[in-house]
């Protein structure tokens, strides 16, 4: 893999100080404001719809998908797209029903949510486990991916010191505030899509140059349907008793039909609507605002698995046929994660300081909006609850300032030697597996505690503990104690002698237990809780603009999945 020339150079450095200068320019207009907690961690209430659902797909779009998604792309298919297309529809849900709700109660963070319609003890729990996953899961897996992915495309070279050089530039953007970014955002998921599409274009061009058919990416596009007609199934087919262990290895991470009805929606209404990393953005805006930046932002979630899937496609075809021998190997071991970089290395120069320049606005943009939102949790949930009630508006600014700090530090020290193992599991699984843990007892939590007014505080306290033991139980001890196939679910080796269910499956199991016993407890309560939230049907009235993005969105989608079934 050749190493960057000037232009590269040139063109990452345009970027580079567009960023800065933009960035430092929205912090001196808003240099005293910063020292207000409104401002700093919500962005005073004043960010576009552009710059909404710029900023959200900015954060969501990260390392984790350019390299972990690219890689379960080269590994299983298309199927991998149920991610970000179920996305685009919990969006609309969040847009539709969760930000009325939110907004009309004056929320700002999630553990205020628990602390208004629960109590205390639910908001302290949930901000631990929070801090916790978005620390050692999160922004480490985010880090790791990006310096990994980063130094592939460099040829080669100091891993530690391109690690330290995201984080530093990620601080720098961070310490500015949620408004600064915020409007860097909209140049950065302008930066990663241009450069997405680059990359992109080329995967497919070198695919048709490979079958004789020139640079072509329509005939390189069609090269591939016919070459891998497998990776263009959006449904898995249930693994029969002579299945190999690499097709069951492909169900265990996208378990067909089954995960529309069960992991996939927790997923994504968790991670959309209960999150405090994606909804601090909107949070701090008006309803109007709010919804159509998130229809925005559900829109162009369509449109990402173009930028980050295909290009493992394209490179699992190539693999397949004599192409890209050395370049998917890592420290002499094959890695299905490398699919990404290895379609960067065969990228020109210039086009080659693009993609850098994408995946590094992927990535620093995720880790700011990730770091901010620890910030925040620890600042406004934790220390000025419990350590300093009294702290003025500047003090907490600078909590939530030397937080940003320590996390990213922390971060750095589990990545160092790879710590948590993200390497060896691949990221996108890594990264969805482990935040599985939590979000069936948090979804179960917010659902009940938006929608059923009976929902109490003992429920809240069972939903959380009892998700989180269940979420492990059915990840790790059910095939041991119930048998590998029950009616419930169907346990597969995983090639070492252990049998699992598949996680989307077993966080479904996991999400159904918990609300059937957050139900039982709550029956046990008063018929309306005192803290229930209160609802009408004027909440949630759409305006024809917001009617229309909802239409365009669920007819773009229908016709994917009738193409791709």
């Amino acid at each position: 893999m050749s190493k960057f020339g000037h232009i590269d150079y040139v063109i990452f450095a345009i970027y580079f100080v567009v960023v800065s200068c933009y960035g430092y320019w929205i912090y001196q207009r808003k240099k005293k404001k910063l020292e207000n907690t409104t401002d700093f961690f919500l962005a005073e209430g004043k960010l576009t719809w552009w710059a909404i659902g710029a900023s959200l797909i900015a954060s969501n779009i990260s390392a984790e998908q350019f390299i972990g998604m690219s890689g379960n792309g080269f590994s299983v298919g298309i199927a991998v797209a149920a991610y970000e297309w179920i996305a685009a529809v919990a969006l609309i849900i969040v847009a539709v029903w969760f930000m009325p709700i939110y907004l009309k109660n004056r929320i700002f963070t999630m553990p205020q949510f628990l602390k208004t319609r629960y109590n205390e003890s639910s908001s302290l729990i949930m901000a631990i486990l929070w801090l916790l996953v978005y620390i050692v899961v999160n922004l480490t897996s985010i880090l790791f991916l990006g310096t990994l992915a980063i130094n592939a495309l460099a040829g080669g070279g100091d891993f530690h010191t391109i690690e330290i050089l995201l984080a530093v530039f990620a601080l720098v953007i961070t310490l500015g505030g949620m408004k600064v970014i915020g409007y860097t955002d909209v140049i950065q998921v302008l930066v990663l899509i241009i450069g997405g599409l680059a990359t992109t274009y080329v995967a497919l061009t070198l695919v048709g140059q490979r079958f004789g058919l020139g640079k072509d990416a329509i005939a390189g596009f069609n090269a591939m349907l016919s070459h891998a007609p497998d990776h263009f199934k959006m449904i898995l087919a249930k693994p029969g008793p002579h299945a190999s262990q690499d097709y069951i290895d492909k169900y265990m991470i996208l378990p067909g039909i089954a995960m529309y009805y069960a992991g996939e929606w927790i997923v994504n209404l968790n991670y959309w609507g209960c999150n405090q990393y994606i909804t601090q953005r909107a949070l701090g805006a008006n309803l109007p605002t709010a919804r159509t930046g998130i229809l925005f932002a559900g829109f162009m979630k369509l449109l990402m698995p173009l930028l980050v899937m295909l290009p493992g496609i394209a490179a699992y075809v190539l693999f397949t046929h004599g192409g890209l021998g050395g370049q998917m190997a890592s420290g002499g071991k094959f890695n299905p994660d490398n699919a990404y970089a290895s379609i960067l290395g065969f990228l020109p120069h210039g086009m080659r300081g693009l993609a850098l320049a994408a995946l590094t606005a992927a990535i620093v943009s995720s880790l700011a909006g990730k770091a901010n939102s620890i910030s925040t949790i620890f600042t406004l949930d934790i220390y000025k609850k419990y350590f300093e009630p009294k702290a003025n508006e500047q003090r907490l600014v600078w909590i939530g300032r030397w937080v940003i700090v320590v996390a990213m530090v922390f971060s750095i020290l589990l990545t160092w030697w790879d710590v948590m193992g993200i390497g060896t599991q691949g990221g996108f699984t890594y990264i969805q597996k482990y935040t599985g843990f939590i979000s069936p007892g948090v979804f179960a939590i917010f659902i009940l505690g938006m929608f059923w007014k009976r929902t109490t505080a003992a429920a809240s306290i069972v939903g959380i503990l009892g998700g989180l033991c269940l979420s492990i139980f059915f990840n790790q001890f059910a095939p041991i104690v119930f048998g590998n196939n029950t009616w419930l679910y169907t346990a597969y080796p995983d090639g070492h002698g252990h049998y699992y269910i598949p996680f989307l499956i077993a966080m479904g199991l996991a999400f159904g237990f918990t609300v059937v016993a957050m139900i039982a407890v709550s029956l046990a309560g008063p018929r309306i809780n005192a803290k229930a939230f209160a609802i009408d049907k004027s909440m949630f009235k759409l305006k024809p603009n917001i009617i229309v993005m909802i239409l365009v969105t669920l007819v773009i989608l229908c016709l994917l999945y009738i193409r791709f079934w």
